[in-house]
């Protein structure tokens, strides 16, 4: 199990299998991120072997096996921001994971473990790195997570995707590589025309793209309800991804200019559609932004921890990327920004220009080129 895999510089075809284990989850902003570096790494190392670690209840469970990857759950959450039982329940928790992961870390005897965020990543390369297994973290946004920054010190490779990180990590250990993005977005198959068909869509209308991520965002969905017939009176047609959580309150409103989903399978599809985007800040969804190169007003959500998804959008607008508007700004301020951006062709064309320079399409290509610079040799 110890042994090392010898192979010459470049050679993907090693003489002993390789075996990685990842840990990403909580949310889609961590999951896909995880998936997308296995993928790649298994594209280069067809034998090799690969484990998923996620918490137990969370959605990469269901995600990860989904991908083709087998997963461990570890019994984790996160810490409450006020005092809840779970809060109590967090210190038992953490022995219990920190005892789960060191027998997971043990059994499974990886080369390289692969943190992209999420409850279970911090048990789990903490122990790695007590085994003095090379770990890689991927941080994913523009403001530092605990967990990253309490595990910094014992990465050897901290894969990021802003500039000036290292107020939150050694500045030897960072490497900008932009986020994993999904590979349709990098290699679109679709356009403007194959979209409206997708989505039925009038091809003499603007298309305003709505995204609240997976589950959705309350106060976007009241928004957009709200907006509705603002929205009408510019001519706009709607793909509005409203979230599982919230489809069935908003599926009324589906209509022949109002696409109503819980979930987008076809995110190029969604992507060639629009005109002008309304979305949450979150890591992923920026760095797909970038990718996309389009007018996008950003609604970050305030209930993330340390509010990185403000910070994300501000990095952006610092850089006349993108706009964005403030949760408990959006009654008086939305029309106004939106009027003025809709209206203005030169301001998306700017916007358009100035957040597609920001893009890293081949992130995931660069965060495994690092990986096998850790690789036994």
């Amino acid at each position: 199990m110890g042994a090392k895999v010898e192979f010459a510089a470049n050679d993907h075809n090693p003489r002993q299998v390789l075996r990685f284990i990842l840990s990403g989850g909580g949310t889609g902003g961590h999951i896909y991120p995880a998936i997308a570096i296995a993928n790649e790494l298994r594209s280069r190392y067809p034998e090799a072997e690969f484990l998923f670690v996620g918490a137990k209840g969370r959605m990469e469970m269901e995600k990860v096996p989904k991908a083709g990857y087998a997963i461990k759950g570890l019994w984790i959450s996160g810490l409450q921001r006020k005092l809840t039982l779970k809060n109590m329940m967090f210190p038992l928790k953490l022995i219990s994971s920190l005892i789960t992961a060191g027998k997971i870390v043990t059994k499974f005897n990886p080369h390289v473990v692969i943190g992209t965020g999420g409850f279970a990543s911090g048990p789990l390369l903490k122990m790695a790195s007590r085994r003095s297994i090379p770990c890689v973290l991927q941080e994913q946004n523009s403001f530092a997570g605990i967990t990253n920054k309490l595990l910094a010190q014992k990465a050897a490779t901290i894969c990021v995707a802003y500039d000036g990180m290292e107020q939150f990590f050694p500045i030897d250990k960072i490497v900008k590589t932009g986020n994993p993005v999904r590979a349709d977005l990098v290699r679109p198959t679709g356009n403007k025309d194959a979209a409206n068909d997708f989505f039925g869509l009038d091809a003499q209308k603007p298309t305003l793209l709505v995204l609240g991520g997976s589950l959705g965002a309350r106060r976007i969905n009241q928004l957009i309800e709200s907006k509705l017939g603002f929205f009408k009176g510019f001519g706009l047609q709607l793909i509005w991804q409203c979230g599982k959580l919230y489809f069935e309150e908003y599926k009324k409103y589906a209509s022949e200019n109002v696409k109503v989903f819980d979930f987008l399978d076809r995110m190029d599809m969604a992507f060639s559609a629009a005109d002008i985007i309304v979305s949450r800040a979150g890591a992923g969804s920026v760095s797909e932004l970038c990718i996309v190169g389009k007018p996008v007003i950003f609604i970050p959500s305030p209930n993330v921890a340390e509010d990185h998804q403000t910070k994300n959008a501000q990095s952006l607008v610092a850089k006349n990327a993108a706009v964005m508007v403030a949760e408990k700004a959006l009654d008086p301020e939305f029309e106004v920004i939106f009027s003025e951006v809709f209206q203005s062709k030169d301001r998306q064309r700017e916007m358009g220009s100035n957040i597609k320079k920001l893009a890293l399409p081949n992130a995931t290509k660069h965060i495994v080129d690092e990986i096998e610079k850790l690789l036994p040799r």
